[in-house]
């Protein structure tokens, strides 16, 4: 379970909403009382989007946001994100096997799960308040929605390792330097930013750029199914230790965990 660094508490209601430039659905996370953090109705909100997405010969390109002030703080730790779904997996998106490019428009925080959708979106466009971080460690959790394999894939193996490891912050600057972020604006434009890059795209004929992406992702993904079931595995281990459960609880009572290796 990827950490969710919002507040402990009930829920509020959690849904998408998703507006059209000519064949560019922009897709809104709309949960902003918990940062958006992706519970079961959230997930299935997402899941139908990029379905429509997928399925509609109309669109061409999409582009996922989480409004003006944050993007995702992950999993909520106190409803959990739900069942994974038939076609896009965990959060309705991190297991999905696309055919169209899809754009992250990241403004503030990408944590923890909200990362691991970030790393499953083909473009980045991040404003420079934005920030990047896989604080599952924290939590005595381990990243379980495709980081453990995919940050090594968008960023340098150091790199992915002292974020897995320490749980730090990204900046947009740096993570553009290293690859991960393609461009960068003033605060509040990374929307605009994306619909931007996304309109140039869809100045392209479609079926080029789909085959493009199609053959890209199978080359970069060849080996995913062994990433998710060392993932499982690496849960399972998590799920058995007692530093997981003293993590979840010390996240819900606001107190430093006491770790103790077992």
């Amino acid at each position: 379970m990827s950490a969710d660094d919002s507040a402990a508490g009930t829920a509020g209601v959690a849904r998408v909403e998703t507006a059209a430039v000519e064949h560019v659905p922009i897709i809104t996370m709309v949960r902003h009382d918990k940062r958006n953090a992706i519970d079961a109705e959230m997930t299935a909100a997402l899941d139908a989007a990029l379905n429509r997405l997928e399925d509609d010969p109309e669109l061409w390109v999409g582009i996922l946001n989480g409004g003006p002030d944050m993007f995702c703080a992950g999993t909520d730790m106190a409803s959990t994100s739900g069942a994974p779904t038939e076609r896009g997996g965990v959060y309705g998106v991190v297991g999905r096997t696309r055919t169209k490019p899809l754009i992250a428009a990241v403004e503030g925080i990408a944590y923890g799960g909200g990362f691991e959708v970030v790393m499953a979106c083909d473009l980045v466009v991040a404003a420079e308040n934005a920030r990047f971080g896989l604080p599952e460690v924290k939590r005595g959790l381990v990243a379980t929605s495709g980081a453990l394999f995919r940050a090594a894939r968008v960023l340098p193996l150091n790199v992915a390792k002292e974020l897995l490891f320490t749980g730090a912050d990204l900046a947009p600057a740096e993570a553009r330097r290293l690859g991960l972020v393609n461009r960068i604006t003033p605060p509040g434009g990374a929307l605009a930013g994306a619909t931007e890059l996304a309109m140039t795209i869809t100045g392209n004929a479609p079926i080029p750029v789909q085959q493009s992406l199609q053959v890209v992702d199978a080359l970069a993904s060849a080996d995913d199914e062994r990433g998710w079931e060392l993932t499982r595995q690496a849960r399972r281990v998590i799920g058995e230790s007692e530093d997981a459960e003293e993590g979840v609880a010390a996240f819900f009572e606001k107190r430093q965990p006491r770790w103790t290796g077992r």
